[in-house]
């Protein structure tokens, strides 16, 4: 372990997590958490991006003088509080953040992501293995990603969560107080968690990137207090304030209804990064204007779902139409394409709002929500339907709105196998367990390619897993692309007048 120790304190120093003066104080903290009584430095000339080969050697080792039970959980944990004894203190790293802010906004967020990768706290080599490619469909080049980077739960791991006993502290994954968290069990460990504070509109806001990125710069944005997330006026002022703030970054929000949700409802918090969706490309296809508010262009977008897109330099005028539209649609009903505001008190409308910069100005695109559910539908009307649920079965979240789909895991064997049961001619693969889900829709997407070849294979059946996730949203658009949603989607924005 002595050679371990001394790579991974010239990786820390090499990331600038820890500086020259720290290096005693952080051997000894690494020694304490091995519980190692002896240490002798040595030089080590390597230069690394991350520092998961040292931690396996380190976690192999924790196991096997039995520190650790040897379970994906555990050693999670334990890598974090390995990682954590190289780390600043919040104050300096917020310090750092503010210095760099000072020159640019980007520096600040490439420092700032540069350190959270370097930490662990983003475990960017679990992210590596996702599987992600691109989809042409007519709405744009669609993100698929199958997503790997969250290992399974080891059974071992699941028998302690249950017999841990409840605790509320902290309330959810999403509060502030996870910073520097040991973890638990049924919680992850967050030692190696920094929090960059903001103010939005005078209240406590704190910024943070995602664990499992899903995008380039995947953050956060979290309300200091947990509260409930609630779509409302206040939503539209953080949202352009935090795009003032970071005018590189998107933001948004997920919806504030369940089944549209697709979220963490019981804390308010946004999610933004530095990463062009497919919405963003998609043009206006109809431009509409609203009595008192000439400074705003808006119009409906060429997409999927439905989405209505203001465009302005005038914040007060772009967030006060935005007010007016979430109000209206809070509270409109249209039978004719089964769009109910509720049904015996409970709401179902709601909006997913998107916010970035285009130039000077500021652009809201605000998606068209509904949650209802009936007796042919039982997750959701307007949810992916049971013809597509062998792909994506989900909550359509923020995310996947925006053009990116974050598949299960299953996927990735999925196509393998079924790739070697077309190429062997295969007819059917409803008698395979794993692949009778997807049977119906083998035979379809069989006929369609009589092409297909062992080259060509992997690319055809990828575009028909894209192709599918264009339908998905397609379920989730309240008002469909055909005469009669278009008509209804000019019946609302009229009543919005």
């Amino acid at each position: 372990m002595n050679r371990e120790i001394n790579r991974l304190l010239n990786f820390g120093l090499q990331q600038g997590l820890i500086k020259e003066e720290d290096y005693c104080y952080a051997a000894n903290r690494l020694l304490t958490v091995l519980k190692i009584d002896e240490f002798e430095p040595e030089q080590v000339e390597e230069v690394l991006p991350v520092a998961d080969g040292i931690l396996d050697k380190m976690l192999d080792y924790a196991a096997e003088k039995g520190l650790i039970e040897n379970t994906a959980n555990e050693r999670d944990l334990f890598d974090t509080a390995i990682m954590d004894c190289l780390m600043p203190r919040p104050s300096e790293v917020i310090a750092g953040f503010k210095a760099d802010y000072a020159q640019s906004p980007e520096l600040a967020t490439d420092n700032y992501y540069k350190l959270s990768i370097a930490s662990n706290y983003i475990r960017k080599s679990r992210i590596d293995k996702n599987v992600i490619w691109k989809t042409a469909t007519e709405y744009g080049d669609l993100d698929i990603t199958i997503n790997l980077s969250k290992p399974e739960k080891d059974p071992r791991d699941i028998a302690k969560a249950k017999l841990m006993k409840s605790s509320s502290y902290p309330k959810c994954l999403l509060c502030r107080e996870n910073e520097g968290y040991a973890g638990r069990a049924n919680h992850p460990a967050r030692q190696t968690h920094r929090l960059i504070p903001l103010d939005l509109h005078g209240k406590s806001w704190f910024l943070q990137y995602s664990p499992y990125t899903y995008y380039n710069e995947h953050c956060i944005i979290l309300n200091g207090e947990h509260v409930p997330m609630k779509i409302s006026r206040t939503t539209f002022e953080n949202l352009t304030q935090f795009v003032t703030i970071f005018p590189h970054y998107i933001a948004g929000s997920n919806a504030d209804l369940p089944i549209v949700g697709g979220s963490i409802l019981s804390h308010d918090h946004y999610q933004g990064g530095r990463y062009t969706f497919a919405m963003a490309k998609a043009p206006v296809e109809k431009e509409y204007s609203f009595a008192g508010f000439p400074e705003v262009q808006a119009g409906r977008v060429k997409w999927p779902m439905s989405a209505l897109r203001l465009t302005s330099e005038n914040l007060q005028q772009l967030i006060d139409l935005a007010d007016k539209i979430l109000t209206k649609w809070r509270g409109y009903s249209d039978e004719a394409v089964g769009i109910l505001a509720e049904t015996k008190g409970e709401p179902h409308n709601t909006i997913t709002p998107i916010c970035r910069r285009a130039g000077k100005a500021y652009q809201l695109d605000l998606v068209l929500r509904n949650n209802r559910t009936d007796e042919e539908n039982p997750l959701g009307i307007f949810h992916p339907h049971a013809n597509v649920h062998h792909i994506k079965k989900e909550n359509i979240g923020l995310i996947e709105v925006m053009g990116l789909a974050v598949l299960p895991p299953r996927l990735k064997e999925n196509m393998a196998l079924i790739a070697e049961a077309w190429l062997s001619g295969k007819e059917s693969i409803e008698d395979n367990e794993k692949l009778a889900v997807h049977g119906a829709w083998y035979k379809e997407i069989k006929a369609k390619h009589p092409e297909v070849n062992a080259d060509n294979v992997e690319s055809i059946i990828k575009d028909e897993i894209g192709k599918v996730f264009m339908q998905v949203l397609t379920d989730a658009g309240v008002f469909k692309r055909d005469t009669a949603g278009m008509e209804a989607f000019d019946r609302f924005v009229a009543s919005c007048q």
